[in-house]
């Protein structure tokens, strides 16, 4: 493999050298999969949280790379598409999670290309598996005119300081935060792990930025709305909490069942209260250095002052331009700047666009674009005298669809195109919806209180929970096979400050049928709603029922035709072929691989003692003793599902076997990882104890 290092980036300790050790080992671990001396779900987890993720084509990956909040410069994107265009098939999918997902690559080449993307500061760590996610953001975060300050250097500083932690690699299951920039809350923070919306306080005479924090969220085919941590939290303590939560959901959170293993979940079993209090005394162990994890100012365009600009002033003799600008084009903050708003149907466009994206980004010196959580492309910084020039750019490149944000700009997953867990071909649904809503409701396409998303499942990956009309992919047996069908859900959205509704289940029609359901649906609010009711507002007041009953003549499948068992854009008959999904990451019991997961664990201890990296070598030699611990119960038929279970049920069972007792328990000796911060000295007291009880469990072992 070439190497990929500046002289200057073979500096020890740069996070060049990080990269490469990463780089170097997906491929040392590739080989030793292939030669079999990784199992199958060992690697599967090692390549997930390295943003390498299989698909229903069997011998192919899909590669999911990782941009914080979504932003990319003209070089990265370039290098982007450089790696779709080599390794991949030159499409580029934008992700609910503003991230950028390439399809059908060779696992062999999957090192490479990682490498690739990091010559230009791109990463794939952590982009799946039981990791801490993408951080996500509100895309107008630095330019809305709302906003009390820019969340994005925030965003910025947690997705850097939680790369690569030790705490964060093997998790129960995922963990997703999301930064909204107003009470708007645009970023959706009620459905996720971590939510944080800015607040401001008045502390000793001084404004104190801060943020409303929730937490417990999340989607999938159970899903929770977050609970208020706290109203107001000081912003340079919210690290500290989110590493304190963390550690507290890899100690506490379900391992052996992945369908409850969310944080959620945990919060839920827990009490919010036991939970936060859990947290609090967690916090005397994180080591959080403010002047080592600096804010970075990532929003360094050079703003100017400029006169101010009035959005009618732009329109032209062109209806079609003028439709463009009222749907696309948003005033920024910075005075007489513009934010451009490019819909991305599907979130699919192709590596000629993005090279002349990254082009256009330039000749305009414009240093970023974003992409957004409904998958669309947004370009900030433009001139009100640019504009047409952005347009006819955008022109050329078929990318100057109307509606961003509205009835018509419909949110969809892969589906059945490429997801093991895929029942709908959801991208095809979407397509025939987005043509269908602007052939017969061109009045709606500016609509932007409905909203419609599709997952191809139920577990939300097309957000169809959070959407005005959602549908989720599902199935239909009759006397003649089995229908492809789609659960209708209505009544899903924001209400602001972190507050949100799930949409409700309302009734599941054959596929074929969805564009009547959105047919009557729309005609049945626009005849009856009152002035000023929202579609929420008319579902609620109309009630469930109500639109059961209207519906349910579409769910009628006595009289299913030879065509309804087609899924849209197939010509085979329908037949659900569910693979095993990979989100979750995976669970491993086996007691020889957990053994060598404990000495895997420990070497990186050592290592990151001997790096000065104190409070990293104490968690690893933790992780270590319940590797062990955890090999040992299962090796008496014990069962685990936490690690907090481990560690009492080891106390109970087999304590005494290795010289432990009522005054001097195991689970007292490996939880001193949360009594203090760990200094040279407590480190390498902790390391030597630890050392001790691995070699004794390992003697029995062997």
């Amino acid at each position: 493999m070439e190497s990929f290092r500046t002289p200057y980036e073979k500096q020890v300790g740069s996070r060049k050298l990080l990269v490469e050790k990463d780089v170097l080992e997906l491929g040392e671990k590739i080989a030793a999969f292939k030669d079999g001396k990784i199992s199958d779900d060992k690697f599967r987890s090692l390549r997930l949280a390295r943003g390498v993720y299989g698909q229903r084509q069997l011998g192919v990956q899909m590669i999911r790379i990782k941009l914080p909040y979504g932003k990319v410069t003209s070089r990265q994107l370039r290098r982007i598409a450089q790696v779709s265009e080599e390794y991949s098939t030159g499409r580029l999918h934008i992700t609910t999670r503003q991230d950028i997902q390439i399809h059908f690559v060779s696992l062999d080449r999957t090192p490479q290309l990682w490498a690739d993307l990091e010559k230009d500061d791109v990463t794939l760590r952590e982009a799946c598996g039981n990791t801490v996610r993408n951080v996500t953001a509100s895309d107008n975060a630095g330019i809305n005119p709302d906003e009390l300050f820019d969340v994005t250097p925030y965003a910025e500083q947690v997705f850097q300081y939680f790369l690569r932690k030790p705490f964060g690699q093997e998790l129960g299951r995922k963990i997703k935060i999301a930064f909204s920039s107003d009470d708007r809350d645009d970023a959706f923070t009620f459905i996720h792990d971590f939510g944080f919306i800015p607040r401001m306080e008045i502390q000793n005479s001084q404004e104190v930025k801060g943020f409303k924090v929730l937490v417990g969220g999340g989607l999938g085919a159970q899903p929770f709305l977050a609970q208020v941590a706290c109203e107001f939290l000081p912003a340079t303590e919210i690290i500290p909490f989110i590493e304190a939560s963390v550690r507290i959901f890899d100690r506490y959170g379900e391992r052996n069942s992945r369908n409850k293993a969310r944080m959620k979940y945990l919060v839920s079993k827990l009490g919010l209260e036991v939970f936060l209090e859990l947290v609090d005394q967690e916090r005397a162990a994180v080591q959080f250095d403010p002047e080592k994890n600096p804010l970075i100012e990532v929003n360094n365009f050079d703003y100017q002052e400029l006169d101010p600009v009035d959005i009618n002033q732009l329109f032209t003799n062109d209806p079609v331009y003028n439709q463009w600008v009222k749907t696309n084009v948003f005033p920024q903050k910075q005075q007489g700047y513009l934010a451009v708003y490019v819909k991305v149907p599907l979130g699919d466009f192709y590596t000629d666009q993005a090279r002349s994206l990254a082009y256009l980004l330039d000749s305009l010196q414009l240093t970023e674009l974003r992409f957004t959580i409904n998958q669309n492309i947004q370009l900030r910084g433009i001139k009100p005298e640019q504009l047409q020039q952005v347009y006819a750019q955008l022109s050329v490149l078929n990318l100057i669809e109307s509606g961003y944000g509205g009835l018509s700009d419909i949110t969809a997953c892969p589906g059945t195109d490429t997801c093991n867990l895929g029942i709908a071909n959801s991208t095809h649904v979407a397509l025939e919806l987005e043509s269908f809503i602007r052939t017969n409701y061109p009045k709606l396409i500016e609509e932007t209180g409905i909203s419609v998303k599709i997952s191809g499942c139920m577990n939300s990956c097309g957000q169809h929970g959070l959407a005005q009309i959602g549908f989720h992919g599902s199935s239909i047996k009759t006397k003649e096979g089995t229908l492809p069908a789609l659960q209708v859900l209505l009544g899903g959205g924001k209400t602001g400050s972190g507050a949100g509704r799930m949409a409700e289940k309302v009734i599941k029609v054959p596929s074929k049928r969805i564009l009547k359901v959105v047919q009557l649906l729309l005609d049945d609010f626009l005849e009856f709603h009152e002035n000023e009711e929202t579609f929420n507002d008319y579902f609620d007041r109309r009630q469930n029922g109500y639109f059961y009953s209207l519906l349910k003549p579409l769910a009628d499948v006595e009289n299913a035709i030879p065509e309804e068992y087609l899924d849209w854009g197939q010509n085979e008959r329908f037949a659900t072929a569910i693979g095993v999904g990979e989100c979750a990451g995976v669970i491993i019991d086996l007691v020889a691989t957990l053994f060598s997961d404990a000495e895997e664990k420990w070497e990186a201890a050592t290592q990151a003692f001997l790096q000065g990296r104190f409070a990293d070598a104490v968690y690893y030699a933790y992780s270590a003793g319940i590797h062990a611990a955890k090999a040992k119960l299962i090796e008496k038929g014990i069962r685990c599902n936490t690690q907090q279970g481990i560690l009492m049920d080891f106390d109970t069972h087999l304590g005494a076997d290795f010289g432990f007792s009522e005054m001097n328990r195991f689970s007292e000796l490996i939880l001193r990882i949360n009594k203090e911060k760990a200094s040279e000295t407590v480190a390498k007291a902790y390391l030597n104890e630890v050392n001790e009880v691995l070699t004794k469990l390992k003697k029995k072992h062997e």
